[in-house]
This record gives C-alpha cells, sequence and structure tokens, in this order.
C-alpha cells in the first residue's frame, strides 16, 4: 500500500475574505470539507493541517487531522506554496504528498479517490484537479488585443481548456521540493462544475453554499385514464421549482410513460412500490413528493423507513397517510384538520405559461365555447358534447374541444374537425392561448376548472367520478355552475343552451366571482412552504 499524505495549507489573515478558512459554509467551517475528504479518502494515511492560526488548529485537531505550526516567515504573502508544503510534509518515506487547498468544500470524496488512482496506476509524476471551460477567450501582444482561437466555434466545438481548480495537486513526493510540485509527466483530472468552485471571494461563497444545501428531491406520480392525469401535469411543473433535476418515478402497472409528453426531465419506471422503495435506499433524498392520490399509513411506515431523514410531501392525498407526511397540499378540498394539511384553492399550481395571459373581456355574445375533461375524459363527455354541437342550432357557435394524452378514442374524435364549428385538438401545448379566446367554458372540477377561473371564463363543470364530487373549488359559489357526476344529455345540453344565450350582465358577474380568488399565487405559496421545511 502506498503512503500518501495529504497538506492542506491554512494560514490565518485572508483579506479577500476575513477569516476565510473558518467561515461557516454549509453548516460547517470552510477548511471542514477538505479535512473531511483527506480523512475518508481510502488512500490517504496522513492528513498535515499546516497552519499559523489557533482556531484552524482547534478544528483540525478535534477532527482527527494533525496540525503542523507555520513559523511566521512561511507566512507572508510572497511565500510560494511549494516552499509551506515541504516544510509540512513529515520525516518518512512517502510516496505521494497531496496538496489539499481549503478553499474546495464541493469536492467530494470519491472524486478525490478516483485522481488518487488515477496518478498511482499511470505512474504520473503530477495530477492537478482542473475544470474544462473551453470559451472564445482574447488576450493581449504588443499593446493590442488579439484573439486565443483561430476559428469561432460554438463552445461545444472549442478545444479543451483546462483550469486549475486549487482542490488538489496529487504530486510524487520524489518530485516535491521548497520551490516545485510539479514534475516532468504531469497530467489533469477533470472535476465537474458543482465540483470545481474554489473559494476566492463572496460571490464564490455563495454559489458554493448553495450546492452544499441543495437539496435532493425525487417525485412519486402516476397518472391514467381512470386516475386522471392532471398529477403528471402537477409533477412536471413541481420538477421545475427545484435547483436540481429531481428523479421522476412512476409505476409502470398504472402509468404510459408516454403521458409525460416531451420532456428532458429524469424519467424512472418501477414495477411496484418494492422498486420504488430499493431505489429510494440506494438515494439519499432529502424531499420526497407523492402525488398518487390516496395514501395508506403502510406505504408512508415503509417509505419512512428507507427515507428516514428525507421530508415528505403529498399532493392530493385524503388518506390515512397524510399523519405520516410532513406537508400535504389538498388544493382541490376544503378539509384541513391537521396541522400539515393545506387545503384549498390558495395552493393551486398554476401552469408557468397562465402567468403570460390577463383575464379575458366579457363580449356581448357568445361565439367560442372551450371544452376539456383533462387528460383522460373517463365518462367520454367531450363525445357526448360533440355530439351536441353539430346540431343546425349550433352552427354559429365554435367549439373548441381539447383531449387529454390519456384520452381513448381520440382518432374517432378527430373525425368531427370536419364540421365547420368544431375544431378537436388533441394534447396541445397552448391551452392559455386557447382559453384567452374563448367565451365561455365546459369542464371538470379539476385542473382545467382552476385554468379557466384564471381567466376568468364562465364555465359548466361536471364531476368525472365520486372524487371529483367531493372537490371543493369549482362550485356555484365560486362561480361555475355546478351539474353533478354523469348528468343525462339532457342536462347538459339545456345548461350549455343557457351559457350559449347568457346576457353579458350575468356572464360578468360569473366572471368576477372567478377572478375574486388569488389562484396565481398557489404556485409561490406551496414552494415557499417546501422549501423552508
Amino acid at each position: 500500500m502506498n503512503k500518501i499524505c495529504a497538506i492542506i495549507p491554512a494560514r490565518a489573515g485572508s483579506k479577500g475574505i476575513p477569516n476565510k478558512n473558518i467561515r461557516i459554509i454549509g453548516g460547517h467551517p470552510l477548511i471542514y470539507y477538505s479535512i473531511l475528504n483527506a480523512l475518508r479518502s481510502d488512500y490517504i494515511t496522513d492528513v498535515i493541517v499546516s497552519t499559523d492560526s489557533p482556531d484552524v488548529g482547534i478544528i483540525a485537531n478535534q477532527m482527527g487531522a494533525k496540525v503542523k505550526w507555520r513559523d511566521a516567515k512561511l507566512c507572508e504573502d510572497s511565500v510560494t506554496l511549494d516552499s509551506v508544503v515541504a516544510d509540512a510534509i513529515p520525516e518518512g518515506d512517502w510516496d505521494y504528498v497531496i496538496t489539499m487547498q481549503p478553499t474546495s468544500p464541493t469536492l467530494k470524496t470519491e472524486t478525490l479517490d478516483s485522481a488518487i488512482e488515477y496518478a498511482v496506476s499511470n505512474d504520473i509524476d503530477t495530477v492537478i484537479s482542473v475544470i474544462n471551460s473551453p470559451h472564445l477567450a482574447w488576450t493581449e501582444e504588443n499593446g493590442k488585443k488579439i484573439p486565443n482561437y483561430k476559428e469561432r466555434l460554438n463552445r461545444q466545438f472549442l478545444p479543451p481548456y483546462y483550469v486549475e481548480t486549487g482542490a488538489f495537486v496529487i504530486s510524487k513526493f520524489s518530485v516535491v521540493t521548497p520551490e516545485t510540485r510539479i514534475g516532468k509527466n504531469v497530467d489533469v483530472f477533470e472535476l465537474s462544475e458543482d465540483e470545481s468552485y474554489d473559494i476566492d471571494n463572496f460571490e464564490d461563497m455563495r454559489n458554493a453554499a448553495a450546492i452544499l444545501e441543495r437539496k435532493s428531491v425525487a417525485i412519486y406520480v402516476n397518472g391514467n385514464n381512470k386516475r386522471g392525469i392532471g398529477h403528471i401535469y402537477r409533477a412536471l411543473e413541481l420538477a421545475d421549482e427545484f435547483y436540481v433535476k429531481p428523479d421522476i418515478f412512476y409505476d409502470t402497472n398504472q402509468t404510459d410513460p408516454n403521458v409525460f409528453g416531451k420532456t428532458t426531465h429524469n424519467l424512472i419506471p418501477v414495477n411496484g412500490i418494492a422498486e420504488l422503495f430499493e431505489q429510494c435506499k440506494k438515494n439519499s433524498y432529502s424531499i420526497f413528493i407523492n402525488d398518487i392520490l390516496t395514501t395508506s399509513i403502510d406505504y408512508m411506515i415503509g417509505l419512512r423507513s428507507v427515507l428516514p431523514n428525507a421530508k415528505i410531501v403529498n399532493f392530493e392525498d385524503d388518506g390515512e397517510g397524510i399523519i405520516k407526511a410532513d406537508l400535504v397540499f389538498n388544493a382541490l378540498f376544503h378539509d384541513s384538520k391537521y396541522p400539515q394539511v393545506y387545503a384549498g384553492e390558495k395552493y393551486y399550481i398554476a401552469g408557468k405559461t397562465f402567468m403570460f395571459y390577463e383575464p379575458i373581456d366579457i363580449k356581448d355574445k357568445v361565439k367560442r365555447i372551450f371544452v376539456c375533461f383533462g387528460g383522460a375524459d373517463p365518462q367520454n363527455y367531450s363525445d357526448r358534447i360533440l355530439n351536441m354541437a353539430i346540431k343546425p342550432e349550433y352552427k354559429n357557435y365554435h367549439f373548441v374541444v381539447v383531449l387529454g394524452r390519456a384520452k381513448d378514442n381520440v382518432e374517432a374524435l378527430m373525425e368531427f374537425n370536419k364540421y365547420d364549428n368544431i375544431e378537436v385538438l388533441y394534447d396541445v401545448s397552448n391551452i392559455p392561448e386557447l382559453i384567452s379566446k374563448c367565451d365561455v367554458g365546459i369542464t371538470s372540477r379539476g385542473r382545467t376548472g382552476y385554468e379557466l377561473a384564471i381567466l376568468g371564463v364562465p364555465s359548466i363543470s361536471i364531476s368525472q367520478n365520486k372524487r371529483e364530487e367531493r372537490h371543493g373549488f369549482v362550485c356555484n359559489e365560486n362561480g361555475f355552475t355546478y351539474i353533478g357526476l354523469n348528468p343525462t344529455d339532457e342536462i347538459i345540453e339545456n345548461n350549455m343552451r343557457m351559457y350559449l344565450t347568457m346576457s353579458k350582465e350575468s356572464r360578468q358577474r360569473f366572471h368576477n366571482m372567478l377572478l375574486s380568488h388569488d389562484l396565481r399565487s398557489g404556485r409561490r405559496r406551496v414552494v415557499n412552504l417546501i422549501n423552508n421545511l
């Protein structure tokens, strides 16, 4: 086994950031991270901190590192790091000496060990940590600015440009002198951007702190024809709110991956709860989000057992499992008998693009009708309304019917586009644009109802299942006309006729009632509560 000594130089008296090496970042003094990486390494046999700072000395001793008190002459600004490192090496027959700056808090131990393995296995004199940062750059020659490149190319096509990070310099003991640590055979070891931070100023410190405090997030979501796919839409919206790329799990027995549409998010299929829990064991998630409707006590206990340190957040959950959750958001319900449950429309998460649309203006006459029953439409309300819309009495009204990703018989319904007054669309991405051009709507009691309310569109609502009957916001008191679960065609059509011929004054009243609810701020409320867990 090789004898490898790590030297961590950490003098007092930093001018740019006073007390830099002992400043708290991510809950620990800055130097803590370098010492911890060295102590955790599978290859480093001795860890020495070279310092003139009593505070640094205390931290090093308490963590289990050795301290080499540095002579005042070696603390002067003109002194090179080479001489400091050479002075700190204990007597003995070493194979490698690794210089580890205390200013690289985001470096991971496994990366350090990979670099050591690379140096040893390839018999390299010196390996330096770098980040590959190719940019179009300029320099100066004879007082004239000249390019550092031969041809202007997009960044991904530029040649490598390696910038030293200061995280480590791995040197054979034989090449280390008070004048140098660089041998004849030199190579670099590339770090990821996250691990490359070298704290030189306050901006570096802020960025590194954001990485150290970054949450690891997972979302478990399912959606299908029976369950609906509003859960899928919400999960994708939530995923965009974190400064990380969450793992999004879905059960292949319940969810067709096509319902996620085109997304670059990290989708992970699992075959049942057991496989989900196995995946969770491998990852130390700090936040785990369930958007799977009702949870059981058994499920939540199992999840807690594999993620004991995670904060668990559930959406649209009215099951007994909510007592084991840290946060529950039930925007569709009003009941909130537990302190961790936030219920009501204040916690509805609107799609990002809706924020860029103003409420509609109520026109003198109704001309355009927006029809949408979410992603699935299990009761086939769209089919029934389309068969009404082809009647001659509705030829002067334009029906915009949107079908979701989980809808059955889409191909047959697209045939209704042959009628001049009907526009059937499938899996559209411009819902707010379509809604904003309509005068009234017909929808379910789920996500689309909220979207119509945000833009103040007077609407008829129909429940799609027993669960939707309990949804609270889309109701008569809030400006909708709610006609129950699976009403007859007669009831649907009579209400539709009423809306098509309703006076401007009556529609304006509904419009005002819908807009009296602050649905645009729900996203911010939810995210703030999650981030403050």
